[in-house]
Parts: C-alpha cells; sequence; structure tokens
C-alpha cells in the first residue's frame, strides 16, 4: 500500500474550482446517511388488499394495522393495535411484524418478535386476532412458529415448528401435529433447506387444497448433505453453528412430496419420479381440490416439467415440459385459469422471456406477448376481463412500464406513465394497483391508480427527500452506453462531479455487481451506494456503472452467454470499460478503481488481477473467491458441476490469479455469512500471501452477508472512503 501522505496546499489547488461550485450545497456525509438515515425515502407498506379489491391495510407506526380506501386513499378505520394487548414489560406495545386475514377477513394472524433465520425465513410469536368479538389468543403455546396459514375456510391453520408440520383447530383449540419427524439438520417437513430458500426463493413448503380437506407439503431429507461451520463469537468460548450446506458438486437434500387428508388423518406419498438427484421448486394446487401440480427440474436445471398428480392415489403424469441449451429459471409465472382447461406460463423459449398460454386439452401453446424485450413479472390475470398484466423493458432495458394485455395477444394498453422504474401492486379483481416510480435522480413516488392506470391519489411524494438532494447538491447521474473492441455494446452510466471541467483529469471508481440476470445500470432511486457515490463525487471522483454480458433486460443470449465460466466475459467487459474510459481526455488513467460486493467482489477481485494494467485499485465485501465453494443450486446453473467443468470454476477464481495483483486490495468480509461464506476470503488471503501480495483486510465478527447492524455500515463506508483516498492519492 502506497503512502497516504499527501500535498494538501496541491490537493486544494487542484479542487478549488469544484470547491466553489460546492460551496453553497450542504457536505454529505456518512453519519447523515447510515446514522441519521438522511437520505432514506419515505415509503408506503403497501400490506394487503381486501377481498373487496376496494380496500387495503397496512402496518401504521409499527404496532397498527389501518384500512384504507383505494378510491381516495383515504382512512377507514383501525383493524388492530398492539396497545393494551401486545407489549413488553415496560408497557410499550410491541411492533407487528407481520400479519395476514383470514379467507371471511373476520380473524386476523398477527405476528410480533420475529427472529430472522436465513435470508427470506422467519420465526414469530403469532396471534389470532378475533375481529368482531374483539378478542386474542396465542396461535400456539410455547414456542415461535413459522409460516401460518389460514385454511380456505377458515376454520384452521397450518404452520411450522422445529422442522414439523401442525394445524391447529380454531373452534375446539385443538391442535395436533401432520408430521413427527422432524429434526434439526436432519428432516424438514413444510419448509425448505437453506439452498432452495437462497436460490429458488421458496420457504413455504405446504398448501392447502382448494377446498381444505388436504395439505400438500415438501419433505426434506437433508441427512446427507454436508454441515457448514460459522463460529459465533462474542463469548469467552465461542459457539459453533452448523448447518447444512450443500457446495457445489456436493449431494443436496432428497425431496419427497406428500398430501395429508385431514379426515382420515392419512398422508400419502406423491409419485415423483424414481430420480432423486434432481429439484422441485415449486408446488402448486390447480383449481380442482383433486389435482395438486408441482415443477420438477434436473439438477443440471435445463429440463422443466410441470406435472399433475391425482389426490386419490398420488400418481403423476406429465402435463407439460420445456429444456434450454443453457438453463431455466425458475419463477412464479404460473397461473391455471378457472375454465380448468388452461394455464398461463412464461418461458424465454424465442429469445426472450414472454407469456403463453397453454391448453392442457389440446396441448397447445400460444404466445400472449411478443417482441425484442423481456417480460420482467407477471402480475395475474384478471379473468372477467381476460387481461393478463405484467410489466416489461419494452422501450429500453434501463426503464419498465406496466401493461395490459388480452389473452388473444391483440390488445396491449400501457398503464403506467412518466420515466424510470415502475413496482406496482395489484388489489385483489385488479380494481386498483400501487405504484412505487423512481428514476435515478428523482426518489420514490408512490401513488394508488385505477386498473386502467388512471391516477387516483399520490399517497408520498418524498418531497423532504427531494429537498434535501437538492439541499446537497447532487448529480443527475448521466446514461450511456459504448462499444468495446469486440464489438459489444454495454450500457453504462456516469455520476461526474458538479462543476465538472473537461479540461481536468478526475480518478475514478467503478462500481460493479455484474451477476446473471441482475442490472445495476437502470434509471431508478439507488439510496444507499448511490447516495455515497455522490459523496465521492462531491470530492471529485468519476462514478462509472457498466452492464457487462450475462446481465439482464437484453434477451436470453446476452444473459446467458457466461454459460460454464463465470467471470471470464464480466471481466473482459469491465476491463474494456476502464480501457474505454482510460482514453478520455479528462479520465486520469493512472487512477482507476473497482468496487463490488459479492458478486460484484468476486469481479472487482478478478479485474485487479486480470487487468492489472488499468486498474489501480480494488475493494471486494464478502466475494466469492471460487465457485467451489458456493451452493449447488446457484453455481452448478451457470457451472454445471466442478467435476464436469473443472476448468470453468478454476480458470476464473481470483484465488489463482493473485499473483498479477499489481494495485491496491481491500478485502472485506462477515464472519457470519451464511451465504457468501467467510472461507472465501480465508483462502483468499491464504493465496495472497502465499504469492507475496499486500492487501488490506477487514473483518466484521458475527456480521452476515449485509453487514448492516450496528455501526458496521458506517465503518465499512468510512473504510472504503479513506482507502480510495490513499490508494488513488486522492
Amino acid at each position: 500500500m502506497k503512502s497516504c501522505v499527501k500535498n494538501v496546499l496541491l490537493l486544494l489547488i487542484l479542487l478549488f474550482p469544484l470547491m466553489r461550485v460546492q460551496a453553497a450545497t450542504e457536505k454529505i456525509t456518512l453519519e447523515k446517511l447510515w446514522l441519521e438515515r438522511h437520505f432514506v425515502p419515505q415509503t408506503i407498506t403497501r400490506g394487503l388488499s381486501m377481498q373487496d379489491g376496494l380496500h387495503y391495510t397496512f402496518i401504521k407506526d409499527g404496532f397498527h394495522i389501518d384500512m384504507y380506501r383505494y378510491e381516495t386513499g383515504e382512512f377507514v378505520e383501525r383493524v388492530f393495535s398492539t396497545e393494551g394487548f401486545l407489549e413488553n414489560e415496560e408497557g410499550d406495545p410491541l411492533s407487528i411484524d407481520t400479519y395476514s386475514f383470514s379467507p371471511d377477513e373476520g380473524m386476523l394472524l398477527v405476528g410480533v418478535n420475529q427472529e430472522s433465520i436465513y435470508r427470506r425465513s422467519r420465526r414469530a410469536e403469532y396471534h389470532i386476532w378475533d375481529i368482531e368479538n374483539q378478542v386474542l389468543t396465542p396461535l400456539s403455546e410455547g414456542t415461535t412458529q413459522r409460516l401460518p396459514d389460514f385454511s380456505p375456510d377458515g376454520s384452521r391453520i397450518a404452520f411450522v415448528r422445529q422442522n414439523n408440520l401442525y394445524v391447529k383447530e380454531l373452534d375446539s383449540g385443538r391442535e395436533y401435529p401432520v408430521t413427527t419427524d422432524g429434526e434439526y439438520n436432519k428432516i424438514i417437513n413444510g419448509t425448505t433447506d437453506w439452498v432452495y430458500e437462497e436460490e429458488f426463493y421458496l420457504t413455504k413448503g405446504f398448501e392447502w387444497s382448494p377446498d381444505g380437506r388436504r395439505i400438500a407439503f415438501m419433505r426434506f431429507d437433508e441427512s446427507h448433505v454436508k454441515e457448514f461451520v460459522m463460529m459465533k463469537y462474542g463469548q469467552l468460548y465461542p459457539e459453533e453453528y452448523r448447518f447444512k450446506y450443500p457446495k457445489a458438486g456436493e449431494e443436496n437434500s432428497v425431496v419427497t412430496l406428500h398430501l395429508f387428508d385431514l379426515e382420515s388423518g392419512e398422508t400419502q406419498r406423491v409419485d415423483t419420479g424414481e430420480e432423486t438427484d434432481q429439484y422441485i421448486p415449486r408446488i402448486q394446487w390447480t383449481r380442482d381440490p383433486e389435482v395438486f401440480s408441482f415443477q420438477r427440474l434436473n439438477r443440471h436445471q435445463n429440463h422443466l416439467e410441470i406435472l399433475l398428480a391425482d389426490v386419490a392415489g398420488g400418481e403423476t403424469e406429465v402435463l407439460y415440459e420445456e429444456t434450454n441449451q443453457w438453463f431455466i429459471n425458475i419463477t412464479d409465472d404460473l397461473a391455471f385459469l378457472e375454465d380448468g382447461r388452461h394455464f398461463v406460463i412464461s418461458s424465454e423459449m424465442s429469445g426472450y422471456n414472454h407469456l403463453y398460454i397453454y391448453d392442457m386439452m389440446t396441448d397447445e401453446m400460444r404466445a400472449i406477448t411478443e417482441g425484442d424485450f423481456d417480460v420482467q413479472r407477471f402480475l395475474g390475470i384478471d379473468e372477467e376481463e381476460g387481461l393478463a398484466y405484467y410489466l416489461a423493458r419494452k422501450d429500453s432495458p434501463l426503464t419498465n412500464d406496466l401493461y395490459s394485455i388480452t389473452l388473444d395477444g391483440e390488445h396491449v394498453a400501457r398503464l403506467t406513465s412518466g420515466e424510470g422504474t415502475h413496482s406496482p401492486s395489484f388489489s385483489s379483481g385488479f380494481h386498483y394497483f400501487i405504484n412505487r416510480n423512481s428514476t435515478a435522480s428523482d426518489p420514490p413516488v408512490y401513488s394508488i391508480h385505477r386498473a386502467d392506470g388512471t391516477l387516483v391519489e399520490v399517497l408520498e411524494d418524498n418531497a423532504e427527500l427531494v429537498g434535501r438532494v437538492q439541499d446537497h447538491g447532487f448529480v443527475e447521474p448521466e446514461f450511456f452506453s459504448f462499444t468495446t473492441s469486440e464489438g459489444v455494446s454495454l450500457n453504462a452510466k456516469m455520476i461526474r462531479p458538479a462543476g465538472f471541467d473537461p479540461q481536468q483529469q478526475y480518478p475514478v471508481l467503478m462500481y460493479v455487481y455484474g451477476g446473471p440476470g441482475h442490472q445495476a445500470v437502470v434509471d431508478s432511486w439507488n439510496t444507499y451506494n448511490g447516495v455515497w457515490f455522490q459523496k465521492l463525487a462531491q470530492k471529485g471522483y468519476l462514478i462509472v456503472t457498466v452492464d457487462n454480458r450475462g446481465t439482464g433486460g437484453r434477451g436470453e443470449t446476452f444473459r446467458k452467454m457466461t454459460y460454464l465460466q463465470l467471470g471470464k466475459y464480466e471481466t473482459i467487459d469491465q476491463i474494456e470499460a476502464a480501457k474505454y474510459l482510460g482514453v478520455l481526455d479528462y479520465v486520469d488513467a493512472s487512477r482507476i478503481a473497482i468496487f463490488g460486493w459479492s458478486y460484484g467482489g468476486y469481479l472487482s477481485s478478478l479485474c485487479l488481477a486480470k487487468g492489472a494494467d488499468v486498474f489501480s485499485a480494488a475493494i471486494a465485501v464478502a466475494p466469492v473467491t471460487s465457485w467451489r465453494f458456493y451452493d449447488t443450486i446457484y453455481t452448478e446453473r451457470y457451472m454445471r458441476t466442478p467435476q464436469e467443468n473443472p476448468d470453468g470454476y478454476d480458470d476464473n477464481s481470483p484465488i489463482n490469479h493473485v499473483d498479477r495483483i499489481r494495485g491496491d486490495y481491500l478485502l472485506v468480509h462477515g464472519t457470519a455469512d451464511d451465504n457468501v461464506h467467510y472461507q472465501n476470503t480465508i483462502e483468499m488471503a491464504d493465496a495472497l500471501i502465499n504469492a507475496d501480495v499486500d492487501f488490506e483486510l477487514m473483518i466484521y465478527p458475527d456480521h452476515d452477508h449485509g453487514i448492516f447492524t450496528g455501526q458496521a455500515r458506517l465503518h465499512l463506508y468510512r473504510l472504503m472512503t479513506d482507502f480510495l483516498d490513499c490508494a488513488l492519492d486522492h
């Protein structure tokens, strides 16, 4: 690491024009960002739509559940409050973490004292609120519960506790187990293991039948999955935390499906086929309570089947199948229609992600949406009107809009207006939607709209934050594209210092994520990194983000071309971007740094090694340093197994290229990262030491992948700021 002693007088002379421009603006500080949350937008917790589609509820002030009217956005009534019912020892009301209504909306499930397990899994203390009688009762005594769900007739609640599935009868108060063999790190019933949760976004492993007579549930046997060990510090003798984590090429859980009959109390197994080294990424009842469906995916994740199971005997038949030369992404884009004959699904079979309608009687499949653009998200079907709703990046990969289309694909209507990125949430029955709209320069605006897009009411415009942004002299990001030496056009954005002088040369920080399907170059508000980038711009940095090959929004070929060799083309493109910037008159080519987190940390590490002639510094936070250390589902989706593709794993592992590093390198990790294990950084550090390469290392004890709690984020961003100032002699 070079010395950080600077010629202060020279620095002031160089920055004097910039300081004059910024004299009238307030200074962006890390304390404002991470302690005061000065730049965090106000949000509207969109909560739950009521069955009538005319009202919605959300958590107000942390401990009230209030109802509002879509038509006007006006308050209607308070449905529940923890005040006087659920309080801590000091008599303060407990915060409501989660809630749900019974089908007839006469009862409410309220979760408090919620604890995180992993990224998407939680356990909490649940209570049942009888709205008419104003009576509160615990769901179950003694221990916390997970995933409680009312039966369709509202007479029962199914939930998971300590790896077993339970049912509670609300009239009698009787509670009984559906399964009894659940055991930590061995058998899981009704929920999922770590890797399904993380990579298939699936935690709820059971579903009520439409008539409430049966429960379909998943059972995970993770007996043969190897354990990963994390140390928990903060006491005299650190504790070991062990959990099942299948690394690439290792054994997965064996997943089976079962149907529990509430009347007979009997459980039967569903035929999922002879192969057990496979995935069951989704389960779903059809509209017929006698027919249950599930998805089956081979381990290579390039052959997807939808199967139907006859609940009488558990026999199955394949309804639909799809293959892909690369891989198939699992989504929730599957809707069975009321006619019992059709379903709607998304597929990339055309080279872009689109919606299709499938006739289960004739096996005919017809496109609903078409074109050289990706459907980003399927929001559902209004069967009364015959309309499908979806988000798409139709006009540009940088923006999106909400559309409706008739199921015959003939009539398309754009329902959102304005620039940037939209995130709508529909009411029951598709009468209204609440939209979140932002741009790279404008904080989110929350508004209510009728189904045709007509504005009803602005709920939150974040005017106060807009004022703060102006007071602190935020600079509007500029979007651009450039063409690499290989003829590839890449999208990018840049933040220039206020008072930018093209006659002056500036240091550059490139930010990268770059992972499969991800997009960082989008016209959307970025609260945390975005504010830090503005701070760095105030200090005289150019901030540049480039979406390399493998990222999303540009069709299947662009997104999947990194198959079997993660890191190769992404690194080439980021190095090409740095070279492109380096020839610009206003860029100091000797002072280009790159920063990334997780997949981005993997790429920033590779770039510093493979692009040693263009990058002078890199920051890698929680990086993967070898895909051999990462989980089966994610890694093998893009790389197959290490046994099948050893060169793909090793040729682009940063660990194998540390001897090429010449610039300054900051390596950061949390010791309790259950996702990208601390092992990645330990092995990287060992390789750097053995190669006699200097680097800086920062460890955050007992912090997970986000390094977020307490003062950690403030500490980390101050560390990274100081590192850049030093490494780039700024």
